[in-house]
């Protein structure tokens, strides 16, 4: 009877991991199905966002006519646009997936990573335009190269985090496979890490997260934020041209607003598939072994970023270089 009882225990033990193994599936095939129709999506995006500027470049004409008749329309195309640009392939949603995926975080510190990434990518766009034309009253390609090798800096960042990660990893992992050495309790007892009493003398990662993680957050927030959104420097800079340099910058922060939503939308995915594996797992496997296997995660989410910030350096095309949808 224990027999039939302990099958059917690890029978519903398995059935309840069915929506991770559901999500598990439709990524491969969604995965699969991209690797196959990349090219037909690379060359509908191109002509899909010159469509796009095309579009946002007549709406600032009409602006610049009627302001207070096409004012709004401008700012609503351009919210519509930052969501669905943020849709396509880009640097920061890998890094903040990622970093959700592979370390503790909770939801609304993630959401205010994504918030603080979009609004400093918007910022980034309007201060490198004003001082690149306005204070140093530069040519327009000049406008261009320091998008390029501040693009190519982010990229850096997202390789310095990787390496931050994988460090940081190796290290809990190295501390892990210390075996603690028990001694004798006596009346005047010193507690050390390898004192094998029992008690907790370290705070636990979930403890620590708020004063050891800054570092890698602000890497996160630079890394993402630091590359300028191509749509906004578009419109900034034809805005500045017809002479509506005001309407620029408020349609490039309503994009980043938009590109904040998407981004936004991601992170809450991300967690919750987090959430559900950690919510699945219970607590049938030791702590150790739970221990070991997330921080081997976080160590895979940091060579993942390493490789894709080597893959994003090398691939990053200069100004005049060819046409680039995202």
């Amino acid at each position: 009877m224990s027999v039939i009882t302990g099958v059917r225990h690890r029978y519903r033990r398995l059935l309840a991991w069915w929506p991770l193994l559901l999500f598990m599936l439709c990524a491969l095939i969604a995965g699969f199905w991209l690797w196959q129709a990349w090219p037909q999506v690379m060359i509908k995006s191109v002509v899909w966002q010159r469509n796009v500027n095309m579009q946002m470049s007549a709406l600032l004409k009409a602006v610049a006519e009627n302001p207070t008749k096409a004012g709004g329309s401008l700012l609503l195309f351009s919210f519509i646009y930052g969501v669905l640009h943020a849709l396509g392939p880009g640097h920061g949603k890998v890094v903040i997936a990622t970093w959700l995926a592979t370390h503790p975080s909770k939801l609304r510190s993630g959401i205010m990573l994504t918030m603080a990434s979009s609004l400093l990518q918007g910022l980034v766009a309007v201060t490198l335009v004003v001082v690149v034309l306005n204070i140093l009253a530069l040519p327009a390609r000049q406008l261009h190269l320091s998008g390029y090798w501040m693009e190519k800096g982010s990229y850096l960042l997202v390789g310095v985090l990787g390496l931050m990660l994988c460090w940081r990893a190796l290290k809990k992992l190295f501390a892990l496979r210390q075996k603690p050495v028990f001694r004798a309790f006596t009346p005047h007892h010193m507690h050390h890490d390898g004192c094998g009493c029992g008690h907790q003398h370290l705070p636990t990662s979930s403890q620590l997260q708020s004063g050891e993680d800054w570092r890698a957050r602000l890497m996160i927030v630079l890394s993402m934020g630091m590359r300028p959104c191509s749509g906004a420097i578009m419109v900034l800079l034809f805005s500045k041209v017809i002479g509506v340099f005001a309407w620029g910058v408020a349609s490039a922060l309503v994009m980043a607003a938009g590109t904040s939503l998407t981004i936004s939308a991601l992170a809450l995915l991300v967690h919750g598939f987090r959430q559900l594996a950690v919510k699945l797992s219970g607590h049938q496997t030791p702590v150790l072994w739970r221990q070991v296997g997330w921080t081997t995660l976080a160590l895979a989410g940091g060579v993942l970023l390493i490789s894709a910030a080597v893959v994003m350096w090398v691939s990053v095309l200069p100004p005049g270089g060819g046409l680039r949808p995202f």
